[in-house]
Formats: structure tokens, C-alpha cells, sequence
């Protein structure tokens, strides 16, 4: 569906469960996160309960979000607000100044941002006429709005403005190393929508009973808005992850209904806008000295428990939720979230471990992604463990069995690791279509019956994989990521994160006692 057509089927379900009524609610619609593929810890919950690093309990993605939009519905009229659940949009105003979505069509939040931040969002192309750069906060217009354009076309289209200054920079003439510093983009975060389009979007998705293609909320929605919108950008497929046949002309339906539609903007130049959406972000966020980690006052320790004896822990490592035996030693740079990591366990640097029990003597390699998950397959739980490098491309696929070499895993040929876990090359190696052949569809990791045993064998894989010798996987049922998201078992993974829970609650409460 993409979240463009999640968001017409919740508009849908807005109706049938409470008829015309609808129309009168300010609704806050968070998506909470696709596949996730770019950060798959978080693919069987969804981002939006994305735990942080702070709170007593933790805190999730979305009681960020719920704390930084507190203000927004006082202000509002009726209408749709719609979110990510991976972005965190900071910003400070006047106090006389206020965030106000009372304009009919839609309204979008702008964020200052370098160039290069804006090849990866939408940007938007301003009205030199209704602004001028200065001031915490500005309520402008958009001439039209470009979803991850290249530097030469921010250029060309007139996006590219000094920062505290509208000037806006043509795409020819010199620009001094000053200037150059201090341009800047305007780029998207949220956006609300009024009830008019809403029921226009409605009555469309209707119309066009199921839909036979992923729809995006801010490319195709965002771009047919504003005076200068055209219908080029219905044609560019560039930028999407999975091209069905029919894109091209529910884009173009989209774009005559829509097109004439204001697009109001309010410029916020006292903000910042963060994404954590990939696991280089989120290991640079709450591992590194990150703004955000400041401004958040993210803490190297969030609601666990490690004894006394253990190593100390390096400030730039992330433990959340999770019990530290003795004995074991974090790398600086690591997040470990919902774990417990046993006494003789050693973690690299810049590793993610997620939902494990780690509890055999092993070192987990730097740079390495550890994700657990519970699944029911015959209506019996069993256990599954993904292992991969935090650099590796999940997204990445070819079409033929021949080109499989060229995936990595960890930095080795896809197919040199087959031939180490003995697992061999078929049309039934990959789930799903067999025209995605990638490491999200490989059938490559073994189901077991314990969650640490799942851990043993992952990391088996992984060391196997390192030392270039073989572990032969010939026993084991194999399932794809793919495939262990349709198996996962949420209430079984949500049990082991209350184990952990009353486990740091019960070690308080003794130490309190002991005090």
C-alpha cells in the first residue's frame, strides 16, 4: 500500500466506524513503519514503538511523538495530521508565536537542512513573495514541492535560500565559501491535510477500489500541490522500491484530483529535524555526541541492570531495557536494547543486539546487527535470530540466481556463504516473488527451540562466515526475514520484554532494601 495508501484505507476505516462524524475530529495518523528493512530490529513491532534511551520506564518513539504535538490540537481546526514514526522534529519559538493548522488544503511543517539532507526529503519551493527567512517562525506558501530532488535541480527550481535570508540563489553565478556555507533547503517533516481533501481523497480511493500499487503520502500527494506543480514527476519511478504497472496512471488520477490545491507551509526556522530511520542513524544518535543525544539528554544507561562488577561501560555505548550479567563487556558505539547478554559475552563496537538471550562464552564481532524474534508455526513458539553486518544492504535484490554473488553478507559474496552453511542454490533458496532475490528473502537462518540456542546458531553463521570455515546448516528448517514476519509471534516477544521488566523492577527493589 505505501503509507500514502495506508492513509487512504484509514480514512476509510474513520468512516465505517463513525459515518459522517469523522469530518469533525483532528486525528493524528503516525505510520508506524512498513518493513523497516534499513533498521530491522524494528520491523516485527513497527518503529513507532521504537524504545529510547531515556525514561524510567523507557519511553517509545511514540510517546515522543505524543509529547512533541501536545500543543498542536488547540490550535487546529478539524483535519489529519500526518507523521512518520521514525523522524523527531525539535523547535523553539517566540512565546507570542504559535503552530497553527487552520488553512483549508494542506499545511506542511519546513526545517532548514543542508543540500544534502534534502537529495533524501521532500524540499520545498518557496514563494520569494510571502517570505523572508527571518524570524523563528513564518507562515508562507509553496510554489511547488520536489520529493528527494538532486542538488541541481534544488538549484534550478529555485529551493536553494541563505540561511536567516530568502535569497534565493539562481542555478548559475558564483557563490563564495562563505555563501556556500550557509545554504540551506527547506525540507518536510509533517504535514495536516483539511477535511475537504480528505473526503476528496476518499471518495478517489473508493473509485479506485483495491489498489494495485504502493502510494506515497508525500511523493504523490505533495507533488501534484501548489501553483507550480506539473505532471513530470507521475512518470519519474526512481525513487521507488517496488515499480508496479499501474503507478504511472494512479499518480496521474491523483495529480488531476489534487492539482490547484494550496499547499501553505510553516517555515520553522529555529528547528531541527532528525531521522532514525537506518541503523547508522540510530547508532550515531544514541551512541555518538549527537545533538540529538544532547538535546534529548539521551542517557548511556536507560531502566537496566548491570552489577558492580562488571566492566565499566564506555559513555558511548546505548543500553536499554536490558540486564547485564557480570562478567560481560559492551564496545563503545553499541546499542543493546531488550537483551540479556550473559557473563562471559563479549560485544564489539558499533553493534546493535535486539531481543536476545546471549548466553554462551562468544564474542560478537564489531559491527554487527543481532536481532531476535519469536515466531508460532504449527501453533508452537520457536525462536529465530538475524544476523547481519549494520552495513549490509537489506533492500538490495537481483532478478536472477546467477547474479546472487553479487549480495554481501558481511562483507563475503552471498553465494560463498551458502556454500560455507552448505545450503544450496534453487528457486527455492529465496520466499516470496522470485524476482527479489535478496538477503531480506534468503532462506538462510535456522529455527530453533530456545531463544539463546536461535543466538548460538546466528552467531555460528556469522563466525563461519569470518573464519571462512564451514557450519553446515543441513538440519535446520531455514526461513527468510521475510518469512519470520508473517510467522512472528508479538505476544511471545512481548512476555520476554516483561521478564526483563520485572526482572531491573524485582533488582531495584533488593537494593533499595539493602540500602
Amino acid at each position: 500500500l505505501g503509507n500514502g495508501g495506508s492513509t487512504l484505507h484509514v480514512l476509510r476505516c474513520l468512516e465505517d466506524l463513525y459515518g459522517d462524524k469523522w469530518t469533525s475530529f483532528i486525528v493524528l495518523l503516525i505510520h508506524s513503519g512498513g518493513y523497516s528493512q534499513r533498521l530491522p530490529n524494528a520491523s516485527a513491532l513497527g518503529k513507532i514503538f521504537t524504545a529510547l534511551p531515556f525514561g524510567d520506564p523507557v519511553y517509545q518513539m511514540l510517546e515522543l511523538k505524543l509529547a512533541m504535538y501536545i500543543d498542536f490540537p488547540s490550535h487546529m481546526k478539524p483535519g489529519i495530521l500526518i507523521t512518520c514514526s521514525d523522524d523527531i522534529e525539535l523547535y523553539s519559538t517566540g512565546l507570542t508565536e504559535t503552530v497553527t493548522f487552520d488553512k483549508p488544503g494542506f499545511t506542511a511543517l519546513a526545517h532548514p537542512s543542508d543540500l544534502t539532507v534534502g537529495t533524501t526529503h521532500g524540499v520545498f519551493v518557496l514563494d520569494p513573495s510571502s517570505f523572508s527567512g527571518k524570524g523563528g517562525l513564518e507562515y508562507t506558501s509553496c510554489h511547488h514541492f520536489l520529493h528527494k530532488p538532486d542538488v541541481e535541480t534544488m538549484r534550478q527550481c529555485g529551493a536553494v535560500c541563505l540561511r536567516g535570508n530568502s535569497s534565493q540563489l539562481s542555478s548559475s553565478g558564483d557563490h563564495s565559501d562563505s555563501e556556500m556555507d550557509s545554504e540551506c533547503v527547506y525540507t518536510d517533516s509533517i504535514f495536516y491535510m483539511d477535511h475537504s481533501v480528505a473526503k476528496q481523497l476518499l471518495m478517489f480511493y473508493k473509485q479506485m477500489g483495491t489498489l494495485c500499487c504502493e502510494i506515497d503520502a508525500y511523493g504523490d500527494f505533495l507533488q501534484a500541490l501548489g501553483p507550480g506543480a506539473t505532471q513530470d514527476y507521475t512518470k519519474n519511478t526512481s525513487n521507488v522500491s517496488q515499480e508496479e504497472s499501474r503507478l504511472v496512471e494512479v499518480r496521474q488520477k491523483l495529480y488531476a484530483l489534487l492539482k490547484g490545491t494550496a499547499l501553505n507551509v510553516i517555515v520553522l526556522n529555529n528547528s531541527k529535524f532528525y531521522h532514525i530511520g537506518t541503523t547508522q542513524e540510530y547508532l550515531f544518535h544514541f551512541t555518538s555526541d549527537s545533538k540529538l543525544k544532547f538535546e534529548l539528554d539521551l542517557l548511556p544507561v536507560a531502566f537496566s541492570t548491570f552489577s558492580e562488577n562488571a566492566e565499566p561501560l564506555d559513555r558511548s555505548a546505548s543500553i536499554i531495557q536490558s540486564v547485564l550479567e557480570p562478567g560481560c563487556s559492551i564496545g563503545p558505539g553499541s546499542v543493546i536494547e531488550y537483551s540479556r547478554i550473559g557473563p562471559d559475552v563479549s560485544v564489539g563496537k558499533n553493534s546493535i543486539i535486539s531481543g536476545s538471550h546471549i548466553s554462551l562464552k562468544v564474542d560478537v564481532p564489531s559491527n554487527c546487527f543481532l536481532s531476535s524474534l519469536s515466531i508460532k508455526i504449527n501453533n508452537q513458539v520457536k525462536y529465530i535470530s538475524m544476523v547481519f553486518s549494520v552495513e549490509d544492504d537489506l533492500k538490495k535484490s537481483v532478478k536472477l540466481l546467477s547474479d546472487i554473488h553479487s549480495l554481501q553478507f558481511f562483507g563475503v559474496s552471498l553465494l560463498a556463504c551458502l556454500g560455507l552453511w552448505g545450503v544450496k542454490v534453487s528457486d527455492q533458496l529465496f520466499s516470496g516473488e522470485n524476482t527479489r532475490l535478496g538477503l531480506w528473502t534468503a532462506r538462510i537462518f535456522p529455527v530453533c527451540s530456545t531463544l539463546s540456542e536461535s543466538v548460538r546458531m546466528s552467531l555460528k553463521m556469522l563466525n563461519s562466515v569470518q573464519h571462512m570455515s564451514a557450519f553446515k546448516l543441513n538440519d535446520f528448517k531455514l526461513l527468510s526475514i521475510e518469512e519470520m514476519l508473517t510467522y512472528k509471534d508479538v505476544e511471545d516477544m512481548l512476555k520476554f520484554r516483561k521478564q526483563i521488566y520485572d526482572e531491573i523492577r524485582l533488582q531495584r527493589q533488593e537494593v533499595r532494601f539493602a540500602e
